[in-house]
């Protein structure tokens, strides 16, 4: 599709934007774009307000875009139409319900956790460590939270939005990955070069494995047998077995990598100072492609039920 929408006084134009909701998305920061990823290459690209740092999606194919500096979080319906929410906070780490019904947003300058209605209305607010990064959401009611210079990790109670628990963990946590089936919660820690297990069911820290330069992005397979990471001043991924929790590979991409996602077999990495995104099969543990995208991609988004990509 081709048209535009207005946003607090800026027009964006909507370009060859796929209908359909499902699909793998790269928000860049430079170039305020959101990029849609298919077939190894790019399905289409949209304009959205200026610096985006962290996307999101629910199961309906909406995207969800935190921008820290213009203070608001940008809505992108699966056709195309951008809306903006605008906050009295500066967001980072989002994490979104399933049915899209409420948004967690990390306040990143406030050290609290907002949580917000599809329409934008805050419904409450959880006061976390400092400098709260990553979210995700665990089983039902829990929301757990990088609090990057607490060294820890906190567990907030969504129904009561208070913070009930922390767990302690490395340096620096900046990024998280929930296996539901194992009930473990994963945490990149970027300065003490190491990830945080945490067993949530038995609520304790179980192991930390030794990562690469700067953990910086962090994504487990569906299966939960391996964990992938971004080393970000490696320009490397290394990718660690759920069950021995040792490194067993180490994949070369682009300088800079952060965010990781996993879609159909395939890890896709950001490498931020490349402009594109890195392709790695599982299967043989090679980069098998980089697909160019705007300036400055740092997080990517699989949104459920969408069909598997091919690299």
């Amino acid at each position: 599709m081709t048209g535009c929408v207005r946003l607090m006084g800026l027009l964006v134009l909507l370009a060859a934007w796929p209908a359909a909701g499902g699909g793998l998305f790269v928000v860049s920061q430079q170039g305020a774009k959101v990029t849609r990823i298919e077939a190894g290459g790019v399905a289409g690209a949209i304009a959205v307000l200026p610096a985006p740092a962290v996307v999101a999606a629910d199961a309906g194919g909406r995207l969800y875009l935190s921008h820290p500096d213009g203070k608001a979080v940008s809505v992108v319906a699966p056709g195309g139409a951008v809306r903006s929410l605008s906050l009295k906070a500066q967001p980072f780490g989002l994490a979104v319900e399933p049915d899209g019904g409420r948004i967690y947003v990390g306040d990143w300058s406030g050290n609290r956790v907002l949580a917000l209605s599809a329409e934008g209305a805050v419904a409450g607010a959880a006061e976390t460590g400092p400098d709260p990064a990553h979210l995700v959401l665990g089983p039902p009611g829990r929301l757990y939270v990088a609090e990057r210079e607490g060294h820890s990790v906190g567990v907030i109670d969504t129904g009561a939005m208070r913070r009930v628990g922390s767990f302690p963990v490395g340096d620096g946590p900046f990024a998280l990955a929930y296996d539901p089936a194992r009930g473990r919660l994963y945490v990149a820690n970027v300065r003490s070069n190491d990830m945080t297990v945490i067993d949530t069911q038995a609520g304790r820290v179980v192991a930390t494995v030794p990562a690469g330069a700067s953990p910086y992005g962090i994504a487990v397979t569906a299966d939960g047998r391996r964990v992938v990471v971004s080393d970000q001043h490696a320009a490397k991924v290394s990718v660690i077995d759920a069950d021995t929790l040792a490194v067993t590979a180490t994949v070369t991409v682009g300088p800079y990598p952060e965010g990781v996602a996993i879609l159909g077999g395939f890890a896709y990495v950001a490498n931020w100072f490349s402009d594109n995104v890195s392709v790695i099969d599982l299967a043989t543990l090679r980069e098998v492609n980089r697909i160019p995208v705007a300036e400055g991609p740092r997080s990517l988004a699989v949104a459920p039920d969408a069909p598997e990509a091919s690299r």
